[in-house]
């Protein structure tokens, strides 16, 4: 059976998290869900997969509140549960950047479909900012964009004071797997003086959806976070796996590299992976294969 796999943040205050927790547990619970919910002060991110009907469930539930009744979702669509389990959590930050004090829902970017962001890329003018960490950069990005090299959200900041300067940088555009991330990146930067933030609506996910092939300015997959790694143009499955040993994306090429020890390692990790490691990871292939 086909399972729908839906993905769904907004910045909103939520003073009654708390009590929303038991409640989303038991009622995706009772659907079969599994995936992942956050709850926050500042707001809700999600993503889960379920039957069609269940995923309908969920999100009538969410709707409810009336500081959700605006939800947007993204859909994709998985042949198996992409998700061990379900987990409902209560956090400081629906995405950390480790600064509380920005505030989305009061200050945030202009948003840009993705039927205008060929344009706005296109603008020598404007910077074009890849929002997500290295290891999702290098399986895929957009045509032209700037890589920040971090390895965490949290180093974002510290980029943008070392790289970045509203008199040098008047128009910048950011982009991320879903949008959760550039909005709260547009939000800080200005909160930094900065004038000029666009970011792209839905994210790279919606792009993908929307956007033919044959128009896009995309360049590779785009990772995601769960079983399937990554997705390609129309959010069809992509061809990376995930390393057991770190976790990065490896593709056909790495995994012919003398570096790649199935279910063990990967050219990412051979030289890193600790002694301790490497042997519990070849007694679990171990028992795999047998």
């Amino acid at each position: 059976m086909t399972l729908v796999v839906a993905t769904f943040y907004k910045f909103v205050r939520l003073p009654d998290r708390a009590e929303k927790q038991q409640v989303l547990i038991e009622h995706c619970q009772t659907q079969g869900i599994k995936g992942t919910i956050l709850l926050a002060q500042e707001g809700i991110n999600g993503t889960i997969a379920g039957s069609r009907a269940a995923i309908a469930a969920v999100l009538d539930l969410l709707k409810s509140d009336p500081c959700l009744a605006d939800l947007e979702h993204k859909e994709s669509y998985a042949n198996a549960q992409p998700f061990d389990r379900l987990k409902v959590r209560l956090k400081h930050e629906i995405v950390t950047l480790g600064m509380p004090e920005v505030d989305p829902a009061s200050q945030s970017g202009t948003y840009v479909s993705p039927q205008e962001w060929n344009a706005l890329i296109s603008d020598p003018e404007v910077l074009v900012v890849d929002t997500r960490n290295d290891y999702e950069v290098s399986i895929g990005s957009f045509q032209g964009a700037v890589n920040p090299q971090t390895t965490s959200f949290r180093e974002f900041p510290e980029y943008v004071q070392t790289h970045l300067t509203p008199a040098q940088h008047p128009k910048i555009a950011l982009f991320c797997t879903g949008g959760i991330r550039c909005e709260k990146a547009s939000s800080y930067l200005l909160s930094q003086g900065f004038q000029e933030v666009y970011h792209l609506k839905g994210g790279i996910l919606k792009y993908l959806e929307e956007v033919p092939a044959d128009e896009s300015l995309w360049r590779g997959e785009c990772f995601v976070f769960d079983q399937r790694v990554a997705v390609q143009h129309g959010l069809e499955p992509g061809t990376h796996e995930m390393c057991c040993g770190c976790g990065h994306p490896i593709s056909e090429q790495d995994k012919a590299s003398a570096n790649y020890e199935e279910g063990i390692c990967c050219p990412h990790c051979y030289t890193t992976l600790s002694l301790e490691k490497r042997l519990r990871q070849s007694e679990r292939q171990n028992q795999r294969n047998r």
